[in-house]
């Protein structure tokens, strides 16, 4: 059985200007499940997020987090959830045990409630032996598992995490998924994004995709790949534009999409056969074939089918841009 939705979104729409950065989007996420929002660069993705967690307003649609109007009632909203933002938001000059502890003064936790929550979040991110260390000091995962815990600290139903393993070595970024499987297997629904598509694919019970201020698909990891087709062929030609009008007259080639400097194509059969058709197909054509790679599709593909590009880290687009002048860093 499927637990119900714990955040309801309907028809969501945002404007910079005359410029509409969110048109119409409408999804849900259930509750405790490990929910991704990806999107390139400008597609929207930042925008839904501000606004869910109250950085910008409300302008158009409905919203629900936690069983709470976010237009009636952003206060509860604010309560319900803690935020991890991509950017190092630490106190240099504070240790980890200062940090939960203003953090929890400011949101006025009784003394020992709060005093048994830092003991119980230094141990579950690994930092009880840095607890009167100065950030300062810390190695940028650590500082990660920090602000984990400091989002953590008010026991909110929901935690954003937005990128938190950038910037981290691979050994590092392991860890920190494995520290947030334990905090979702604690009960915290998380809602996640990311610029890696590993990451995406290993901690996601669901993800949606953005382009263009909508959102073009939304399923499990395995769904996304499997509508793909069966395999997925990349190639480099020496006329790419040429291959394109050839492949496309395939039967068995479903989508053509472009990657790096040649063609992906979706096959709706075992591309193992169809290989060798492809390239006769195209040799006959007069179109040499310099490099060729046969795999099972994998989310980086349906990420390109998608939206036309690759996911990279390209630094902050103009709609981030925007989101930053909302406010400061508050939760």
């Amino acid at each position: 059985m499927e637990s119900p939705p714990i955040i309801e979104v309907s028809s969501l729409f945002h404007s910079y200007g005359e410029t509409e950065a969110v048109r119409g989007v409408s999804f849900s996420v259930r509750e405790g499940e490990i929910f991704s929002l990806l999107g390139p660069n400008g597609a929207g993705k930042s925008t839904v997020i501000n606004v869910l967690i109250t950085l910008l307003p409300l302008q158009k649609g409905t919203v629900t987090i936690a069983g709470y109007d976010l237009a009636r009632d952003p206060a509860h909203v604010r309560r319900s959830i803690g935020i991890v933002f991509q950017e190092v938001t630490l106190d240099r000059d504070m240790t980890c045990r200062e940090i939960l502890e203003f953090h929890g003064r400011l949101y006025q936790m009784p003394g020992a409630e709060r005093k048994a929550r830092i003991e119980e979040l230094l141990a579950l991110v690994e930092l009880e032996g840095k607890a009167d260390t100065l950030t300062r000091h810390l190695s940028g995962g650590m500082k990660r598992r920090l602000e984990i815990a400091r989002g953590l600290m008010t026991r909110p139903r929901i935690l954003f995490l937005d990128e938190p393993t950038i910037g981290l070595d691979p050994q590092t970024r392991r860890r920190m998924w494995d520290y947030i499987r334990a905090v979702n297997g604690e009960g915290t629904t998380i809602f996640l994004t990311t610029h890696y598509m590993d990451e995406a694919d290993s901690l996601s019970d669901r993800i949606s995709i953005m382009d263009h201020g909508t959102i073009v698909t939304t399923g499990t990891g395995w769904e996304l790949k499997n509508r793909l087709g069966e395999d997925v062929i990349y190639l480099e030609t020496s006329d790419n534009t040429r291959a394109r009008d050839v492949l496309l007259g395939v039967p068995d080639v479903g989508d053509l999409g472009e990657k790096s400097h040649g063609l992906l194509a979706t096959v709706r059969k075992d591309g193992t056969f169809l290989l060798p058709v492809l390239i006769e197909r195209l040799n006959s054509e007069g179109i040499r074939v310099n490099a060729v790679n046969l795999k099972k599709p994998s989310l980086d593909d349906v990420f390109v089918h998608y939206t036309g590009r690759e996911l990279r880290d390209e630094g902050r687009g103009q709609e981030t841009q925007h989101a930053g002048t909302a406010g400061g860093r508050s939760k």
